[in-house]
């Protein structure tokens, strides 16, 4: 299952929902940081888990001048997807930034002044991601208790992230210093 539609069946599991509603939770909770779900892909997403059979939908009559809705329901099969996935989820570590440690691993055919002109970039992109994050976090008010323990968890990954690089990069650097020396 991927995060996107564990994200999607975990808000239907929580209650029945429409899909404007899921559009409103992932903005709420800031979930599009981690789950890469798009707007348009919600009612993809919920069309591929009823294929499944583990969502039902039914159609409300409109309320007032907006149009009806289809609401969507857990079924039985979902709930036991989406239980199993969760605790799967929380039970190993998630796929490391594979982007970020290929590129690692082409350093050595590359220019080091281009490469540490990347690592401060990247380090600038995730000094703003933390930002972001823990202006979203104090922005919310009351959150509940998993939810607050998402942001910290996503705050301090950051932090340990930003550590990393403020250790690396001069490590990188004096290393270029020390073969140019050589040369």
């Amino acid at each position: 299952m991927t995060n996107a539609e564990l994200a999607i069946l975990g808000l239907v599991a929580e209650a029945p929902r429409h899909g404007y509603e899921i559009e409103q939770v992932l903005e709420q909770r800031n979930m599009r940081r981690w789950a890469d779900i798009g707007f348009s892909s919600i009612y993809y997403l919920l069309n591929k888990l009823e294929g499944k059979g583990w969502i039902t939908s039914h159609s409300e009559p409109a309320q007032g001048k907006g149009p009806a809705r289809k609401i969507y329901t857990i079924a039985q099969e979902g709930q036991q997807a989406w239980y199993q996935a969760t605790l799967a989820a929380l039970g190993g570590p998630g796929k490391l930034n594979t982007t970020f440690l290929t590129g690692l691993a082409g350093l050595p055919g590359l220019r080091p002044n281009d490469v540490v002109a990347a690592l401060r970039q990247y380090r600038r992109s995730v000094f703003e991601r933390k930002q972001e994050v823990e202006q979203a976090w104090q922005s919310a008010a009351d959150l509940p208790f998993f939810l607050e323990g998402m942001f910290e968890y996503s705050a301090n990954m950051l932090e340990t992230e930003l550590e990393w690089l403020d250790r690396y990069i001069p490590r990188f650097e004096s290393q270029i210093s020390e073969q140019e020396d050589e040369d």
